[in-house]
């Protein structure tokens, strides 16, 4: 049986890219996820290397119309140019029912039917994968052409040195640049799992006001019953009560006349 098409609109639509070198810090790529339905739908993000990738946030729930952005960061490391056609990333997705009101993610990937999960593919493309040792060559390479130009011409020898310092601030300038872009990335990234603990926080405190008010309604309802039978009036005195109350105080009299 063939699964059903994937009716959320994904951005990029077949590749997900990572610009390199990748050995220093953590190098970020995004997934837009939107849903044109008018209905809510739940996602959730498989990859086929799952050390090598931080994901936030992996799952959640896309309501009608709505639209949010998956943070993928590659792990720092040696890149290896055997691996650049086996890391995928998959995009799974499945229809809420109609009354559902659940929104605990995780229940909803145990009972789902696999029949009625939509999957969409992605596959990685590393750009400019430069690793430290090819730098340390050409680094090594520049240097040993430079002292032959030096041995052979004295005027090619200033004249490289001039280009090597007026080249220097650009790599320096660069270098800051690119360091900054990924801290905005970083920043990013905590921002948008600082929302998800936020949303989970508020699901906690309703769960925990509703408890509260149940609470408050069972004291108050015991503090008026109290009340009520506390204050109760006495009976009333009927005329049988106050004549035999009459005729002990008489006897009483009489008694303390003959002793």
């Amino acid at each position: 049986m063939s699964k059903p098409e994937q009716i959320l609109i994904i951005e990029p639509q077949s590749e997900l890219r990572f610009r390199g070198p990748f050995t220093g810090f953590p190098v970020t790529s995004y997934i837009k996820l939107i849903n044109p339905r008018n209905q809510k739908v739940y996602f959730k993000i498989k990859t086929t290397a799952p050390k090598r990738y931080c994901v936030r946030p992996n799952s959640g729930i896309l309501k009608a119309k709505e639209v949010t952005k998956i943070a993928v960061c590659l792990q720092p490391y040696e890149f290896v140019a055997s691996e650049k056609n086996k890391h995928k990333f998959m995009v799974q997705t499945v229809v809420a029912p109609e009354g559902d009101d659940d929104d605990f993610v995780n229940d909803v990937w145990k009972d789902v039917d696999p029949s009625q999960i939509m999957d969409y593919k992605l596959k990685c493309v590393f750009e400019n994968p430069v690793s430290n040792s090819a730098d340390e060559d050409a680094a090594t390479t520049a240097n040993s052409a430079g002292a032959d130009s030096n041995v052979t011409d004295g005027k090619n020898k200033s004249s490289g040195d001039t280009a090597k310092s007026s080249a220097q601030p650009m790599d320096e300038l660069e270098e800051e640049l690119h360091s900054a872009e990924q801290e905005i990335i970083q920043l990013r990234v905590s921002e948008s799992s600082l929302r998800q603990e936020c949303l989970q926080l508020k699901e906690e405190v309703l769960k925990y006001r509703s408890t509260m008010e149940k609470g408050a309604n069972v004291t108050a309802g015991r503090l008026t019953s109290g009340h009520l039978e506390r204050n109760t009036p006495p009976l009333p005195l009927t005329s049988t009560t106050v004549i035999i109350s009459v005729v002990m105080v008489i006897v009483g009299y009489l008694l303390g006349k003959l002793i």
